[in-house]
């Protein structure tokens, strides 16, 4: 009888191990109204290689900390929206999509607002560092396709006036 109490005991002991180690449940949730308290709100026009101009209303990660959290638990995002990343300095700069449950379009931009490279359709939740192929100064997050979609491109530019936040 010992020997089976004994087993009993290491079982449950097992069992316990495995639940505290397994991943935690997804405990935060970003919606636009958590967004909307954390992140500045602006508006930016893209003017695409066709030479339309596409206007965009944009939340502002400027600071680290928002740069971290970016797109996380977001679920969906309006088709005329994004996120643009503010960085203080001109480098070679990388995104992924860390609990980022949607598609995007990755834009990464020069000082000046040319677009410099595009990584189209980056896949949600991975953990692949996604970089800019030069240094740049802004990476903009559109839905995924839109930059295809809108003829964003090499020859594109985007247009933010920091004064209008």
């Amino acid at each position: 009888m010992n020997r089976t109490l004994y087993m009993e005991f290491i079982a449950s002991a097992v069992l316990i191990g495995l639940i505290s180690c397994s991943a935690p449940a997804e405990t935060t949730s970003a919606s636009p109204t958590s967004l909307e308290e954390d992140f500045d709100r602006s508006t930016l026009i893209i003017v695409s290689d066709d030479g339309l101009e596409h206007t965009f209303d944009i939340y502002l990660a400027t600071s680290a900390p928002q740069q971290r959290r970016g797109l996380m638990f977001v679920r969906e995002m309006p088709a005329s929206t994004g996120m643009l990343f503010i960085y203080k300095d001109t480098d070679y700069h990388s995104m992924w999509m860390k609990n980022t449950y949607i598609s995007l379009d990755l834009i990464f931009a020069k000082e000046d607002g040319t677009i410099s490279s595009i990584i189209h359709d980056a896949q949600p939740l991975s953990l692949t560092s996604q970089a800019s192929i030069e240094p740049v100064t802004y990476v903009l997050e559109l839905n995924a396709g839109t930059a295809r979609r809108l003829h964003i491109g090499n020859k594109s530019r985007i247009v933010w006036d920091p004064s209008t936040t």
